[in-house]
Formats: structure tokens, C-alpha cells, sequence
């Protein structure tokens, strides 16, 4: 049996859990931040900051209104996925963390003109 080693990303001062492949993700997610992540040779970009209440949702990911944007910059094999749990927070919160990310590292399907693509 092979063996998993779990990694995190540093992201201002908060520990995100991953980056594992988007699609090998499965349901259930509690409250978190996410981050939509490419790998292009060993460094990854974050194309998309988010946050989501508790889903049991299969297709939370592949329904997302910038599922889009996300893989016209990678291929659906490519994308990846880090959270960071918040467990019974309210979207308030997660919204005042999420902002903070998306104003220092620019992930690209968070620009409001990404609504085209």
C-alpha cells in the first residue's frame, strides 16, 4: 500500500491543507477556504481563492460558476485543490480571510473580468 504524504501551503498566515489533484477530491467538505491551483513544473499558481459552507455535493467543484476560467488555464487533470478548514464559521469570516488572499496574490479567475470566459 502506498503511502500518502500530506503537504500544506503557507498562504499569508493560515496552513492549507493539500495540494491534492481536484480530481481526486470527493465529498463531504465542511466550511473551508479553497484554492483552485495549477502546477506548472514544480510551482503552483492559484487561479482561484473561494470559500464554501458544508457540502455533500459530488459536483461542488465541476459546477462552480469558474469551472470555466479554471481550466481555460489548465487542464482539468492539472487543477488542485488546498483547504483551509473553518469548521462552523460563518461565511462572514471566511469572506475577511478570502479577501485578504485574493488582494495579495491576484488568482486569476477571481477578476471580475473572468465573467466572459
Amino acid at each position: 500500500m502506498p503511502i500518502r504524504v500530506l503537504m500544506t501551503l503557507q498562504i499569508l498566515n493560515y496552513e492549507f491543507l493539500g495540494p491534492i489533484r481536484l480530481t481526486e477530491w470527493g465529498p463531504p467538505m465542511q466550511e473551508v477556504l479553497f484554492l483552485i491551483l495549477t502546477k506548472n513544473s514544480e510551482v503552483f499558481e492559484i487561479l482561484y481563492a473561494g470559500e464554501s459552507a458544508k457540502t455533500e455535493d459530488v459536483n461542488f467543484f465541476t459546477t462552480h460558476e469558474k469551472f470555466k476560467c479554471w481550466i481555460s488555464y489548465a487542464s482539468e487533470q492539472n487543477l488542485h485543490l488546498s483547504i483551509y478548514p473553518m469548521w462552523d464559521s460563518e461565511s462572514t469570516h471566511r469572506q475577511r480571510i478570502l479577501d485578504k488572499i485574493i488582494e495579495k496574490y491576484y488568482p486569476k479567475c477571481n477578476s471580475d473580468n473572468t465573467n466572459m470566459i
